[in-house]
């Protein structure tokens, strides 16, 4: 069965550690698989605002994607979902974190991070463009949540100018789940955790592309690396991950490439779009 929908994880799958946008390889290879009929896009953790000056600016990358998690999925530049978090349930979350070491939340306006809970000096060493951007009371502190109207929030923890370790991490996100009901949270990277809606992920998401184009799960092609690709790999037949994912979402998925920095997505998409199947177990 021909491939209809490609969605790829971004950071650590197709963006390299510590670069600011995709290789001009990757922008290529979206642009051969829409030609080609295919419709292409991330499925990220990132919120949708954040996601063309990732790809140069290039807007057409993003027409089609999950972002923030499933909080937000756009077909062809067309909304077909989008959570919204209101005070309360973000005054819940602001709460339950409020007495831990070096953890607060973070929760954005649009493209802006606002700091709602703790330090941007525990914020800046786990995510150090959203601590740059962030809106903060001026002294580093928290303003609160007053008027806000979120489609993206995250929790984080630090540990002494540092990210807080996997353990701790997992705990925080356990606890989380075991506490706040109506939310969900997951697992992206150490001393960081996505916030969404009960029942709300990139598989879910992924269903509500399916539903919109008429297609089925074995007309998809998934790429990621870490935790919150799990709910997709465990979803989509056809999963795959960088050879530089984690362990769980390396087991978690069918298929396996190469490493994002060698863009390995990119040539798999090479690959779909001239009718090859480039993966092996």
């Amino acid at each position: 069965m021909a491939v209809k929908l490609i969605l790829a994880d971004i950071d650590r799958t197709i963006l390299p550690e510590g670069e600011r946008s995709v290789s001009a390889r990757t922008v290529a290879a979206f642009h051969a698989a829409r030609d080609a009929g295919i419709h292409v896009g991330p499925a990220s953790g990132r919120g949708h605002a954040w996601m063309p000056s990732l790809f140069g600016g290039d807007e057409r990358c993003c027409e089609t994607c999950i972002a923030t998690n499933g909080n937000q999925v756009f077909l062809d530049g067309r909304k077909l979902r989008e959570a919204h978090f209101d005070e309360e349930s973000l005054a819940v979350v602001a709460a339950c974190v409020r007495d831990i070491g070096g953890a607060g939340l973070v929760a954005f306006d649009g493209a802006t991070p606002v700091l709602v809970e703790g330090r941007l000096e525990d914020l800046e060493p786990i995510f150090p463009a959203y601590a740059d951007a962030c809106r903060s009371d001026g002294d580093g502190g928290p303003v609160g949540l007053s008027g806000l109207s979120a489609t993206k929030a995250n929790v984080f923890m630090g540990a002494d100018g540092r990210r807080a370790d996997e353990r701790a991490t997992r705990d925080l996100v356990a606890m989380l789940n075991r506490d706040i009901p109506g939310l969900d949270f997951d697992f992206p990277e150490l001393g960081y955790v996505n916030v969404m809606p009960e029942g709300w992920n990139k598989a879910s998401g992924i269903d509500c592309l399916v539903e919109a184009l008429g297609i089925s799960l074995d007309e998809v092609v998934v790429f990621g690396d870490a935790g919150n690709d799990l709910s997709m790999f465990a979803h989509v037949p056809d999963s795959v991950a960088v050879a530089n994912a984690t362990e769980e979402a390396a087991a978690a998925a069918r298929w396996h490439i190469g490493a994002c920095r060698d863009d390995a997505v990119a040539a798999a998409i090479e690959a779909l779009v001239r009718g090859e199947w480039p993966f092996v177990g």
